[in-house]
């Protein structure tokens, strides 16, 4: 394997499992070798990394010690395929002069399609409804119907009588208020937590909190959204709302969440992410034994799945590497 220089480039793909890897077209004098790892864990990155000047990568965590001189002497870019980049530490990258770009709206129609799809599930308890079929419950009992009522006796709402409160307002959360029009929601969009900005559009993230029966939380991870969604807003929300987060692990508190559930004090609740991931019933109480009786649907970030993903995923991968190189750098988040 050749080491980078001036003009030659050493691309190491982490985790090509998400994409197909394209062919780059780089300006002369560049060229570029490559080595593709499929999957990487934390505990493989520093020794898979050492040679590149480029490195791709889905969800790994790339830390201060990863970017230190030592471990990653010749990294110029880092290239996220995928939207969020909470999980490469910034500063350290402009301290060293390091590029950060992302791969910004590659999944919006998978990972809005399975808000949608959580939100059924959730509502109609239908992970609990086709494992007690399959368990022979009905014919036992006869009719399974009073095990499905809310906790106050009532069925669950149809898409006619939701409420549907979006947090964030991105291209997954438009979409997602755009699907949720379609089938009879009423949508209102929030305002930012600790602002009210001058959209007549927008209504205050309070009085989305308070009037949401099902709630989509679609935010990028910050200091200003960890843990935003926490008890005070589980207090203010009704009982028969649902919450649904396909956004980032963090930005809902989870044991916040399990405790609003326990006491009834929202209905039920659908997370695609976890604070700590790959989550497990060690590391989050959202999948804790206890929290077996809980009305949770789990999946393990892997809404964005789907064909036109990864040929999104692969595309703007491509123009990220091949802009950078001929120094008009795009998608760029430092």
């Amino acid at each position: 394997m050749p080491l980078p220089s001036a003009e030659h480039h050493h691309i190491v793909f982490l985790q090509a499992e998400v994409l197909k890897v394209p062919q780059f077209d780089l300006p002369a004098p560049f060229t570029y070798s490559q080595t593709v790892y499929n999957w990487t864990s934390a505990s493989q990155v520093a020794e898979r990394i050492h040679g590149a000047s480029i490195i791709t990568l889905s969800a790994v965590k790339i830390d201060a010690a990863i970017l230190s001189p030592e471990a990653s002497p010749y990294l110029k870019l880092i290239v996220i395929v995928g939207t969020g980049f909470d999980c490469v530490d910034l500063e350290v990258c402009r301290q060293r002069g390091i590029t950060v770009c992302n791969c910004p709206a590659s999944n919006i129609e998978a990972v809005s399609e399975h808000a949608i799809g959580m939100y059924f599930a959730a509502r109609r308890k239908l992970l609990d409804m086709h494992m007690a079929t399959r368990a022979g419950k009905w014919k036992e009992k006869g009719l399974l119907m009073f095990d499905y009522l809310d906790k106050d006796g009532t069925p669950p709402l149809t898409c006619q009588d939701e409420v549907a409160g979006i947090i964030g307002n991105g291209s997954v959360g438009k979409r997602i208020a755009m699907l949720a029009r379609n089938l009879g929601m009423k949508v209102i969009v929030s305002d930012r937590k600790t602002t009210n900005a001058a959209d007549p559009s927008r209504v205050p993230f309070k009085s989305v909190i308070e009037q949401s029966t099902v709630l989509f939380v679609a935010v990028p991870l910050s200091d200003a959204t960890r843990n935003f969604i926490s008890t005070p807003e589980f207090e203010a929300m009704s009982s028969h709302a649902v919450l649904v987060n396909v956004s980032r692990g963090g930005t809902v508190d989870e044991d916040a969440l399990v405790k609003a559930l326990r006491e009834g004090k929202i209905s039920g609740a659908a997370t695609d992410v976890f604070r700590e991931e790959p989550a497990a019933p060690a590391n989050t109480p959202l999948l804790a034994e206890d929290a077996k009786d809980l009305n949770i649907i789990a999946t393990p970030h892997l809404a964005w799945l789907s064909q036109r993903t990864a040929l999104n995923y692969a595309a703007k991968l491509k123009q990220v590497i091949e802009g950078w190189s001929a120094e008009e750098p795009i998608h760029v988040v430092s």
